[in-house]
């Protein structure tokens, strides 16, 4: 069986954007951008692997958000969803978002022009790489074992992949709020039909979950 490359649960605005502009250690998703408002129906599930209070939404938006780590083995990202610095690494102490326990339990393979060493934080393997989307994504194959891998984002880098067309399936959560500008992952996601099937499907959270396999 194939491996696939996919994006899983990654989240837009209405009007396309993944994230807002100015990102900082204060504001990950940028300056105008409130990340409660985007991941307010996967932060209701039942699975939401952040929660610490019984409960939970079941049902189709939880269905997504369990479903986010079936059969991956590795993560792709860029650089910018790992953290805020931009240019040579300054030193090796910025170690993700995530804490001492990052959400993924596979190795990761951060894309960047910068050189630095792979660490590792309880079952995640950073791996810093530089090369083209088809280069990081046979490096992440052969890491994965024979499962998918994830193309985790953010909206720039999943457009190269695209642009190279690497990518077999999209799932992206759009959530009804809009942001007006930021870093757009598409106008409308009419623009991917000459080369992806798409399937969109409403939840009672308000979320419409878009549904994209190649053709």
């Amino acid at each position: 069986m194939a491996q696939l490359l996919r994006v899983q649960n990654f989240v837009v605005s209405r009007d396309g954007i993944a994230a807002g502009e100015d990102q900082s250690l204060e504001n990950p998703f940028g300056s105008a951008v409130r990340p409660e408002r985007l991941f307010a129906w996967a932060g209701a599930t039942a699975s939401w692997p952040g929660r610490t209070d019984p409960g939970g939404s079941r049902g189709l938006d939880d269905y997504f958000t369990r479903d986010f780590s079936h059969n991956i083995g590795a993560e792709i990202m860029g650089r910018n969803k790992f953290g805020p610095q931009r240019g040579p690494w300054q030193d090796d102490k910025w170690r993700g978002w995530w804490g001492d326990e990052p959400p993924f339990h596979t190795p990761v393979f951060v894309m960047t022009h910068h050189k630095r060493p792979s660490f590792t934080l309880s079952d995640t393997t950073f791996h810093f790489v530089e090369g083209d989307p088809a280069a990081v994504l046979e490096q992440a194959r052969e890491a994965a074992q024979g499962k998918d891998v994830r193309l985790g984002g953010g909206a720039t880098t999943i457009r190269k992949f695209l642009d190279a067309d690497l990518v077999d399936t999209m799932h992206v959560a759009v959530s009804p709020v809009e942001l007006g500008s930021g870093v757009r992952l598409w106008d409308s996601p009419d623009e991917l039909l000459d080369r992806f099937h798409l399937e969109v499907v409403p939840s009672p959270s308000g979320v419409t979950h878009h549904l994209l396999w190649r053709k």
